[in-house]
């Protein structure tokens, strides 16, 4: 039998109360359970809600130094449990296990930096046009802060949400995602044992539709933050504006390259790539569209194929694999619906497109990278999210040309540009609609003291990592100090 988890609320592991169970299957074998989890119901979330309720009272009284101290803690024991969260994640992602590997060292670094801002923290001071007045600004807390985070990432993105959440003395309530429960279970278990005070970061586990939905509805919540599909994310916003609840959203993306003449293919081709099939394609910043200049188009889709023919599927797990499964079986039916979907509207399927059929492969999630061309841009894969490794081949009469269609989508996430041209290439970062822009390098790659986040569909404007964060989990506090003197009534008749 695979072993049972629990919600962790108050500091306490409590079972839970529903008769309904989450399996967490590993998509490399679909025989393999890690493990069971619960669909939590509404009495577990409003006792987490209380809990961090109380928790709030004295946490948000930490002085921020010591609340970084406690982040800090926290990353060195991610740092110190490197290999065996890599695994976890590998086993419950299915990612290759360098790149699970990597995720843990960004979490870490994360822990790092952000345990530095604690003591960053700042204010500012104005001039007053009265004498002997002090004008000041100075953070607060927001208060209970709903984090729910997506499966792409199950480690690294709660931790974007949680150290700045904790470093500007919000409580927490930690809402993984159902297809990867498991990593965020041992983070939180880390959170413990690096001295957490009960209360101020409570998991529950269950569904979006379930227990995500009520927890976004609670009056107790004062925030949400939110990692996933732009579909949800409208949701939630439509939810959080009944009751005026702050909420922030990072959604999705339809990435586009540009390769140029003057480009160097070599470089573009691998950049290309590493962007499309990198996690299986399964990242909010992954290639999704490559925009050719006409005339390199054909050499470049010539090297494209060769080099996405050398790619190796198989287990995370296995060293010389270079891409991994999708996350689950409903995550590669919804892939190869696009796929289809992109035949039927005349795209022309160069490679992939199929369910692998024999062993080992067959009885995980794998799908073959998978490249189109003359895919136009009204296509719905030229237009629509699909989260896999699924690559579509356009091209351009020019840089003008490429930009229209980059730019002709829903989404503003991350761009690329390949070319020798730096004229061009500012040009370029001028004119995309995109949060990130990449000069000569693939549409990933984001680092963490960078604000990441998007325009358009992607998002609703706020920045994640870096010290973007504390914009997100704190608010700002007006302070009028009078001192030295009575001020006339006069002086206060001011029109606000």
């Amino acid at each position: 039998m695979p072993p049972t988890y629990r919600n962790y609320i108050d500091g306490k592991w409590i079972p839970s109360t529903s008769c309904h169970v989450i399996r967490d299957l590993n998509p490399a074998d679909f025989r393999d359970c890690l493990g069971e989890f619960p669909e939590s119901g509404p009495d577990e979330i409003s006792q987490a809600v209380r809990a961090a309720h109380r928790a709030f009272a004295s946490w948000r009284r930490v002085p921020a130094p010591a609340r970084g101290e406690f982040v800090a803690r926290w990353g060195e024991l991610i740092a110190r449990d490197e290999e065996a969260l890599a695994r976890l994640i590998t086993m419950e992602n299915g990612k290759t296990l360098q790149e699970s590997k990597s995720e843990v060292k960004e979490a870490f670094d994360f822990a790092r930096f952000m345990s530095a801002q604690a003591r960053l923290i700042e204010g500012s001071t104005f001039p007053s046009q009265h004498e002997r007045r002090l004008l000041m600004t100075l953070r607060q807390p927001v208060g209970v802060t709903a984090l729910i985070t997506p499966w792409n990432f199950p480690i690294l993105i709660p931790c974007w949400k949680l150290f700045p959440a904790l470093i500007c003395g919000n409580t927490v309530i930690l809402k993984p995602a159902e297809e990867c429960p498991l990593a965020a279970h041992r983070l939180v278990e880390l959170a413990a044992e690096a001295g957490l005070a009960p209360g101020v970061v409570n998991l529950i586990h269950g569904s979006g539709e379930g227990t995500g939905r009520t927890l976004v509805k609670h009056p107790g919540v004062a925030l949400v933050s939110f990692t996933g599909s732009t579909e949800t994310g409208r949701r939630i916003a439509q939810e959080c504006a009944l009751s005026l609840k702050r909420h922030v959203l990072e959604l999705g993306g339809k990435n586009a390259q540009i390769v140029l003449a003057d480009a160097d293919l070599t470089e573009a081709v691998e950049g290309a790539v590493v962007g499309a099939y990198k996690t299986t394609g399964q990242r909010c910043t992954a290639t999704s569209r490559i925009i050719v200049e006409q005339t390199v188009a054909g050499s470049f889709s010539e090297r494209f194929l060769e080099r996405t023919k050398q790619i190796r599927v198989g287990n995370g797990l296995d060293a010389n694999v270079d891409m991994g499964p999708l996350v689950s079986e409903s995550r590669r039916k919804r892939v190869h619906a696009y796929v289809e979907a992109g035949r039927r509207e005349g795209a022309h399927l160069l490679l992939g497109g199929y369910f692998y059929e024999s062993e080992p492969l067959a009885q995980g999630a794998f799908y073959p990278p998978t490249v189109f061309d003359s895919v136009k841009p009204g296509m719905a894969i030229a237009r629509e999210e699909i989260f896999g490794p699924v690559i579509c081949l356009m091209e351009a009469e020019d840089l003008e040309a490429a930009l229209l269609d980059l730019n002709n989508n829903p989404y503003g996430l991350s761009a690329s540009v390949y070319t020798s041209n730096m004229h061009t290439a500012l040009e370029a970062v001028e004119r995309i609609e995109a949060g990130l822009v990449y000069i000569n390098s693939p549409t990933t790659g984001s680092e963490l003291h960078m604000p990441f986040g998007g325009v358009k569909a992607t998002g609703d404007g706020h920045r994640e990592a870096g010290r973007y964060g504390l914009n997100i989990f704190s608010e700002w506090k007006s302070a009028y100090i009078n001192y030295g003197r009575r001020v006339s009534r006069v002086e206060l008749q001011t029109p606000a």
